[in-house]
């Protein structure tokens, strides 16, 4: 992440924040940071040299006038006029990490081989609640080569319990033995 995307992240979450947009805010700017991943051509638009800053202006407007709240628009327009468009998606990632500090929430990657069923997930969001203290908000990938178990990544840190995490241990144990 940039030293741009911190500014402007942090300047637009203690915007929300004082005028109690950030709820608001944050599940828009979550759609749109999809949305431009999903299109990433329109980013470019927003920077390209060829285009003036006006009509880029009248773009946003066309886009977004009405359909977003208008401190984002202009955090949009803001970000284009200074050249700083593409660093959106790494504004998005300080504001959640504000919004999440000032509300007791910690994101939890969980991997597993295979999708983990709603009664699962609430069961392990409850006992990692119940150890940080914190709200949990799991997100959970798949990946086939874990074999089985599950690996958390979450405030730093990584707990790996997969079964080819076990298995590589288990065969650096026996590279490492002398004979």
């Amino acid at each position: 992440m940039t030293e741009a995307a911190s500014v402007y992240g942090e300047a637009l979450y203690a915007l929300a924040k004082d005028e109690n947009k950030s709820d608001l805010m944050l599940a828009q700017l979550k759609t749109l940071d999809k949305c431009f991943a999903d299109e990433p051509d329109f980013l470019r638009l927003m920077s390209a040299p060829n285009i003036s800053k006006i009509e880029r202006k009248e773009i946003l407007d066309t886009c977004f006038k009405g359909k977003t709240d208008v401190y984002l628009l202009n955090f949009l327009k803001i970000l284009m006029e200074k050249g700083y468009i593409r660093q959106f998606s790494g504004c998005v990632q300080v504001f959640c990490e504000r919004y999440n500090e000032d509300h007791g929430i910690m994101p939890v990657s969980v991997v597993t081989a295979m999708p983990m069923t709603d009664s699962q997930k609430e069961k392990l969001a409850a006992k990692l609640a119940g150890i940080t203290g914190k709200q949990i908000e799991l997100t959970n990938t798949i990946d086939p080569a874990c074999i089985g178990g599950v690996r958390l990544d979450y405030d730093g840190k990584r707990v790996d319990d997969t079964i080819i995490h076990r298995l590589d241990a288990v065969s650096s144990m026996l590279k490492n033995t002398i004979l």
